[in-house]
């Protein structure tokens, strides 16, 4: 029998489009988990460039890796940040009851 190989999937490399993006953002927003959100949005930011993002924002790399990593704790003014060089805003609307 002949062995399947498998690799790591890294969403950042089918993230193309503003379209893909919002997907994604919609996706991690429905499932109402900080962590899995703040990875979703480091791997949008890997998907433009996160050597760019560091610098146009003046972060540290590293920091910024961490900080989306799903184990960081970014300051919701480093999330803005990112998400507005992303060309995406913050937007809060009351939640429909069931």
């Amino acid at each position: 029998m002949e062995k399947i190989k498998t690799s790591k999937w890294n969403p950042s490399e089918d993230i193309e489009t503003k379209e893909d993006v919002i997907a994604y953002l919609e996706v991690a927003l429905e499932e109402n988990d900080p962590a899995f959100l703040l990875k979703t949005i480091g791997y949008i930011a890997r998907s433009k460039g996160m050597a760019q993002l560091t610098r146009e924002l003046n972060l540290n790399r590293e920091g910024l890796y961490e900080s989306f990593s799903g184990n960081g704790n970014p300051s919701f003014l480093t999330v803005v940040k990112v998400l507005d060089n992303l060309g995406f805003c913050i937007r809060v609307e009351q939640k429909v009851s069931a």
